[in-house]
């Protein structure tokens, strides 16, 4: 299939690039991209959080005072749940929260995604998007002009100049091709993909 290019002024250009049917005219997949989105995002999870049960907190070894004869309730240590400086009742342990995904099912989960920016008409192709210098205006300036403020920018390689100008627009986020992921893609309203980072990810996802 063939798609339309968009000039930097963000009309759409009288060249057209042609496009592999199996990564940008795919069916949409809702319960793939549901499943591929919630592993991405449980696998971003540290999942270090620790609390200490009643047999990790130091002390409580003796009894706090004799069985009967106090007036007081029983114990047997001064380290339970209920006591202060006591442990948790159900503590938490540190847990991997990351889901397993096969390669064939995250490789559709992108093609899906991609086809369904297209047909949203969500999709930008540029022939490039370079700054010569680190400057916020730079990246501003050409976001205005294709009339975009939530926006995804892909590029084919890593650019310094490109990832420094943008980082302090809100809303905008800089990626290189081969670290494009679901929840990115999702997230932005539109998305910005140079002919290059296509070619690149066309090759990734065959």
């Amino acid at each position: 299939m063939e798609l339309k290019l968009t000039t930097a002024t963000g009309k759409a250009s009288t060249k057209s690039v042609e496009v592999s049917d199996d990564a940008f005219a795919c069916d949409y997949n809702e319960p793939l991209i549901h499943q591929v989105v919630t592993a991405y995002l449980s696998g971003a999870r540290a999942g270090t959080v620790a609390q200490k049960t009643r047999a990790q907190v130091s002390g409580g070894g003796a009894k706090p005072w004799r069985q009967k004869g106090t007036g007081r309730a029983r114990a047997g240590t001064s380290r339970g749940p209920l006591w202060r400086s006591g442990g948790v009742t159900f503590a938490a342990t540190p847990r991997d929260y990351s889901q397993k995904v096969n390669k064939k099912m995250y490789r559709k989960a992108i093609k899906s995604i991609l086809s369904e920016l297209v047909r949203q008409e969500r999709l930008l192709i540029v022939d490039d998007f370079k700054v010569t210098e680190p400057k916020t205006k730079a990246v501003f300036d050409k976001l205005n002009a294709l009339g975009v403020s939530n926006v995804l920018i892909v590029a084919a390689t890593p650019d310094d100049a490109l990832f420094l100008s943008a980082r302090n627009i809100p809303y905008v986020e800089v990626s290189d091709s081969a670290d494009v992921d679901p929840v990115s893609l999702i997230r932005h309203e539109k998305v910005v993909m140079t002919v290059a980072a296509i070619r690149q990810i066309e090759e990734r996802l065959s």
